[in-house]
């Protein structure tokens, strides 16, 4: 749950320490999990920066987001290696499983779908990062094994 005090103290730290603003971003997405919109001036104005700044900076960054994540992210790569051996296949596969779509919103599931470019896997493709764990070699089997750990995960 996102706490802007705590997260205008994390973003002083950060300033005081000599960091700059996507230190602060990094450190906030650590904490919470994702940066809300409302720490946008915040931060703009701990690093006296412009609130476009701040923004484009969460917007380039991929690891940046302003919405919370679904409990399990699973992140499929979309480099050429991974292609040449079945990646767009596989992302059609999760996007069925989950009926939901890659890069699309995620509210309201606990599992999301997330594109990577390289995952440094190139020779064991079709790659994927389950919650930060890598996986190579994923076929439609294996990814539904994986998305069966993930709901496992989630059962009370």
């Amino acid at each position: 749950m996102w706490k802007q005090e705590e997260a205008r103290t994390i973003a002083e730290a950060v300033a005081r320490g000599g960091g700059v603003v996507t230190g602060a971003l990094r450190a906030l997405v650590d904490r919470f999990g994702y940066v809300d919109e409302a720490a946008i001036p915040m931060v703009a104005g701990v690093f006296n920066r412009s609130k476009a700044e701040v923004k484009g900076a969460i917007s380039f960054y991929e690891d940046f987001r302003t919405t919370p994540p679904p409990r399990h992210v699973i992140r499929i790569c979309r480099a050429e290696a991974c292609q040449a051996v079945g990646a767009r296949e596989l992302e059609a596969h999760a996007e069925r499983r989950l009926a939901a779509r890659l890069d699309g919103p995620a509210e309201g599931h606990d599992v999301g779908i997330e594109a990577v470019y390289c995952l440094g896997l190139c020779a064991c493709g079709p790659a994927v990062l389950v919650d930060g764990e890598p996986h190579g070699r994923v076929d439609a089997e294996k990814f539904d094994a994986l998305l069966g750990r993930c709901t496992e995960a989630l059962a009370p």
